[in-house]
């Protein structure tokens, strides 16, 4: 068994305000993606590696919420900037077998495409919220039954969460 959490940056700075790669996080952004960590923490869902985008939100996104996720190995990949979700799910397949649950902290519209390609089964509720959106700072958790990360394959995973922050605030 695999775990793999999809996690968008959190809220960035406006498209204006610096070159796209070097576009930070707001503060409710930063707050945001805080609150993931502390969420996934809360709920025992820790990863063995990160595998993050280089651009500078992404990264922002991981500095805050790596403090609650204890001891990570972290890999960042130029590769994940403007990925296409078979060139994400590529990615995904090489991560070594030691990893047994990843994180990937990314953009959209990878994460949310690939989110989709991989989902086989699951709530059925929470399945049509995220085909609406992957907000920023949104996570999907994916239940893979695959001895290897290589084994991984669209609908051979089922949905074991999706959180956003919009719905933490409001619970």
């Amino acid at each position: 068994m695999r775990r793999l959490i999809l996690f968008r940056h959190g809220k960035a700075v406006p498209h204006d305000a610096a070159p796209d790669f070097d576009r930070g996080l707001t503060a409710r952004g930063m707050r945001d993606s805080a609150g993931v960590g502390a969420y996934l923490a809360s709920e025992h869902i820790l990863p063995d590696m990160a595998l993050v985008s280089p651009a500078l939100r992404t990264k922002m996104t991981w500095d805050e919420a790596k403090p609650a996720l204890g001891d990570v190995d972290v890999r960042y990949d130029k590769a994940l900037y403007l990925a296409s979700s078979d060139l994400v799910l590529r990615l995904v397949q090489s991560i070594p077998d030691r990893v047994a649950t990843l994180i990937l902290v990314g953009h959209n519209p990878s994460l949310h495409d690939l989110a989709q390609e991989l989902i086989g089964y699951g709530d059925r509720y929470e399945l049509a919220r995220l085909r609406e959106h992957m907000p920023t700072a949104g996570i999907v958790v994916l239940d893979c039954d695959i001895d290897h990360w290589s084994d991984l394959a669209v609908r051979s995973a089922r949905l074991e969460r999706f959180r956003t922050p919009e719905r933490d605030q409001g619970e």
